[in-house]
């Protein structure tokens, strides 16, 4: 849906660009509970409108760091993205992604989340830092474990200061543990 105001501002709803990360990991966490892994990212040009997506396929290296504490998740994510096809008339896709996260597990496969998700684009020396809380549950789904999960996004910085103030964050991911 796009509503074009006086002002010549605009709203857009939809899907964005899918990003697929995977990561290869120790079967036992390191030294101090230390679990991490590495593996590649890809990005998949699925936006609903051209304002919410690249127009690229794009790929590059990811790697996540995390310690879990009781009850308590924390560590971060981080990724980077370079695009190798796609709409030449669209901007190439440059793109580090670092995410701090701290979780908070309640048993039953629920849980609460925060965390930053700071993309820095190279090609415009752009940041966005959006700040998410989400509520998460763990569900079998056809005999395979998924996290869905849902909350309010607020966005502390945008490109030009001119960005969404706000939104909503929901997606799910796909669990293979062992």
């Amino acid at each position: 849906d796009r509503t074009d105001g006086a002002l010549g501002a605009s709203r857009q709803e939809g899907l964005g660009d899918v990003t697929l990360s995977l990561f290869f990991s120790p079967s036992e966490p390191g030294p101090g509970g230390i679990i991490w892994g590495v593996g590649p990212a890809m990005l998949f040009p699925t936006a609903s409108d051209d304002l919410l997506g690249t127009d690229k396929w794009a790929a590059g290296p990811t790697a996540v760091v995390l310690k879990q504490a009781g009850m308590f998740t924390f560590g971060a994510l981080f990724s980077h993205l370079w695009s190798y096809a796609g709409d030449d008339d669209r901007d190439e896709v440059n793109l580090s992604f670092f995410q701090p996260f701290m979780g908070c597990a309640f048993g039953g496969g629920f849980s609460l989340a925060a965390n930053f998700e700071m993309s820095y684009d190279w090609s415009s020396s752009e940041w966005t830092i959006p700040f998410n809380v989400s509520v998460q549950q763990i569900v079998p789904v056809f005999g395979q474990l998924v996290q869905v999960f849902a909350g309010p996004r607020v966005y502390l910085r945008t490109p030009d200061h001119d960005g969404p103030e706000w939104g909503v964050r929901f997606g799910l991911v796909l669990l293979f543990p062992q």
